[in-house]
């Protein structure tokens, strides 16, 4: 089945073209997409890997199979219930790509807050016109984060931009750390709490909420390209059957492959490609702390030969930057477990889908050029 659901739906659409055109899907099913992307893999696949997390540093790399996945995400929803977050309730997730960032996602589905993940690069400013546009009072952050060998100051942005939106008349309550890098923070007693002293203190267990197909799942805002961002609110039972069928048809999934997108969870792409399509799905998914260029323009390669990953999806930019450095850098790396290769995010150009093709793919994976945005939340 694509996804499982508590109460079966009896209508799979309700569609009107007069006037303004409202759409629901699947409204009267219930279901839980935590549930989906966990706990219907456990007894088969418990212990497949979930989420291989490849460091900045090229030495640091983790595994978490899906038993483990289960418990992180079971931990943090705890935490989150204690600190009174209810079905409904907005949490604002500003992290990097770290293993947490995922188990935040996956932690606000399960008890049916509704996530806005921000992306770990931007300033503070931009991260409080999202906590004062969706009213969160609940943020999910880091110590720092760690970007090509440098720290990135996420507690501090939070901080700063948590005054901004009081001075907007919302009032952030709760802020909970994962702890990254162990750097010197700035602390709120009351407001802060450490991700690892609270997650030690709750139960491992915790039942996947009943929702309804209609219900909000997440709140992303667009990248602000033609104007101010605007916030898109994706519902649970539509998007995970696109997100988890289009993962699967277009990258061709079959059981047991190594599959990795480059994004980052703080778009659509990492959202529907990096967590719930892949995990829907029982696959391995890679997420990569770090960028294309650190240590050198060969990282990307090698860590596909690394963790033998089979599919491959990034953007263009990175594949011009990549080209641009000389074929050396791809050349010295075997790349023998690639069997597919796609792009995402721009148009991508003759000259980049050649070199992509010919040097990255040896001629011999199809590379899938797909076109999609944040507001159809899966890949056209």
């Amino acid at each position: 089945k694509r996804i499982d659901w508590f109460k079966p739906y009896t209508k799979v659409k309700n569609t009107s073209f007069k006037g303004r055109v409202p759409i629901k899907w699947f409204e009267d099913g219930i279901t839980n997409v935590s549930y989906n992307c966990i706990d219907r893999h456990l007894k088969k696949h418990g212990e497949r890997v979930a989420i291989i997390w490849e460091g900045d540093n090229p030495y640091i790399d983790k595994k978490i199979t899906y038993n483990e996945l289960y418990e992180h995400v079971c931990r943090m929803a705890n935490v989150l219930k204690k600190h009174g977050v209810k079905k409904g309730d907005r949490v604002t997730i500003y992290m990097p790509m770290i293993p947490e960032a995922t188990y935040a996602m996956l932690a606000c589905a399960r008890i049916g807050a509704v996530h806005s993940v921000v992306f770990g690069g931007f300033s503070p400013d931009a991260l409080a016109g999202r906590i004062v546009d969706c009213e969160s009072t609940f943020v999910i952050t880091c110590d720092e984060g760690v970007r090509g060998g440098k720290p990135v100051p996420l507690k501090e942005n939070t901080d700063t931009a948590i005054d901004i939106a009081a001075k907007q008349h919302v009032i952030v309550n709760h802020v909970l750390v994962v702890r990254r890098t162990g750097g010197k923070v700035g602390w709120a007693p009351g407001r802060d709490f450490w991700y690892h002293q609270e997650v030690a203190a709750v139960s491992a267990d915790c039942p996947p909420a009943k929702m309804k197909a209609e219900d909000p799942l997440f709140i992303l805002y667009t990248s602000g390209s033609t104007g101010k961002p605007k916030g898109v609110l994706h519902t649970t039972g539509g998007y995970l059957v696109y997100a988890s069928m289009t993962h699967e048809y277009v990258f061709d999934y079959q059981d047991g492959d190594i599959y990795w997108c480059t994004a980052d969870v703080g778009w659509v792409t990492g959202h529907s490609y990096i967590v719930y399509g892949p995990l829907a799905n029982c696959a391995t998914t890679l997420m990569f702390e770090g960028v294309p260029n650190f240590p050198d323009q060969g990282r990307f390669w090698e860590v596909i030969d690394k963790h033998k990953v089979n599919i491959f999806y990034t953007a263009p930019t990175a594949i011009r930057s990549l080209m641009g450095a000389g074929d050396q850098f791809v050349k010295r790396s075997s790349r023998s477990s690639l069997r597919l290769l796609g792009s995402v995010g721009e148009p991508i150009n003759p000259e980049a889908w050649e070199w992509y093709y010919h040097t990255v793919g040896d001629a011999r994976c199809p590379v899938v050029d797909t076109w999609w945005q944040t507001e159809t939340g899966g890949i056209m």
